[in-house]
């Protein structure tokens, strides 16, 4: 029930940033994809989160929070000594924000729970790190480092959900009762 529940906490993530996309003034101007970038870029790592709080997985939060923190620390600590023109001028332009916290989020959901819900993140951050080339505000390596910083973080932090659980039931016998142990996983 939590896997539907998780799965439903994402779908509508995404349906909200569809519909705040399509009902956007810079939807109208021409925009929509940049404008979809922007709006993955923070719905994929709350995604993450949200995945962390349906499946009650603390350990998987507290990883979650460790591999972003790093994704940011070192995408921003690159963006600010490395001094990259974008194509639109931006000096800040390598490696891409958008494209790292995208896939740091993705890249998460991917690496705890798997590749039914890892998919479908790993789509959407791609489609950020486009959305970051067609508005011209990264060059191709920005967008593939950005990329490969956020996968990165989620390999050294990101350990696989194990949902692993001891269960304890009665057993009644026809001569007395016992104690069942079953272990899931």
């Amino acid at each position: 029930m939590l896997k539907h529940a998780a799965a439903k906490g994402l779908s509508v993530l995404f349906i909200t940033a569809v519909l705040m996309t399509c009902v956007s003034s810079d939807a109208a101007a021409g925009n929509s994809f940049t404008l979809y970038g922007d709006i993955a870029r923070v719905a994929l790592p709350a995604a993450a989160l949200a995945m962390t709080v349906a499946k009650g997985d603390k350990d998987g939060a507290i990883q979650f929070g460790e591999s972003l923190a790093t994704t940011a620390a070192v995408t921003y600590g690159l963006q600010y000594t490395v001094h990259s023109e974008g194509p639109d001028g931006n000096e800040h332009s390598f490696p891409s924000g958008h494209t790292s916290i995208a896939f740091a989020g993705a890249s998460f959901i991917q690496q705890r729970y798997g590749w039914t819900y890892g998919g479908p993140a790993y789509f959407a951050a791609a489609l950020v790190g486009l959305s970051r080339i067609t508005s011209n505000k990264h060059h191709i390596v920005d967008v593939l480092a950005g990329a490969g910083i956020g996968i990165g973080a989620n390999l050294i932090f990101t350990k696989k959900y194990e949902n692993n659980a001891l269960s304890i039931a009665p057993l009644p016998l026809d001569n007395g009762a016992g104690v069942m142990l079953g272990y899931s996983f």
